[in-house]
């Protein structure tokens, strides 16, 4: 199983639009690297996200370009604080590739916990519209594949 985390774009400040969507150039970054990992050929099932605006946005792009055979939609305990170990004890019954769109710090816990067995280990430096791929092996054990930044995609 391959698990995509994806931290939302850039979006605008609460004091500007308390909503929170996405920047031009947060949606400029999530596009770029959505076509960069479509062309790769990189596919995924299911795209869920945490329901907020600015997440909820970055999923629908990342949505047009994958393509992912049964949607996107919104799920529980993806928001900022929600605790990491709601979604480590679901993954476990997931076999499906699978990407989550949600927001610090909740995703760097959620990866620390995968990797490392304790989600107050932060081995992830999650960039706005960047993707870590993890994949988990017949163990149960779940390893880095790759990460992809914005900035590294021209």
């Amino acid at each position: 199983m391959k698990l995509y985390l994806v931290q939302h774009g850039e979006a605008v400040p609460e004091s500007q639009d308390p909503s929170r969507p996405l920047t031009d150039k947060g949606r400029r970054e999530a596009e770029r690297v959505a076509q960069h990992i479509a062309k790769l050929g990189i596919h995924m099932d299911k795209i869920l996200h945490s329901g907020k605006l600015r997440a909820a946005q970055t999923a629908e792009i990342f949505a047009q370009h994958l393509k992912p055979s049964r949607g996107f939609e919104q799920a529980d305990a993806l928001e900022p604080l929600a605790d990491p170990k709601t979604w480590a004890d679901r993954l476990l019954n997931i076999k499906e590739d699978l990407m989550l769109v949600g927001h610090l710090p909740h995703l760097s816990k959620l990866a620390g916990l995968l990797l490392t067995g304790s989600p107050d280990i932060e081995p992830i430096k999650f960039r706005m519209a960047g993707v870590l791929c993890l994949e988990r092996d017949v163990k149960g054990k779940w390893a880095l594949l790759w990460m992809l930044t914005p900035e590294l995609v021209v």
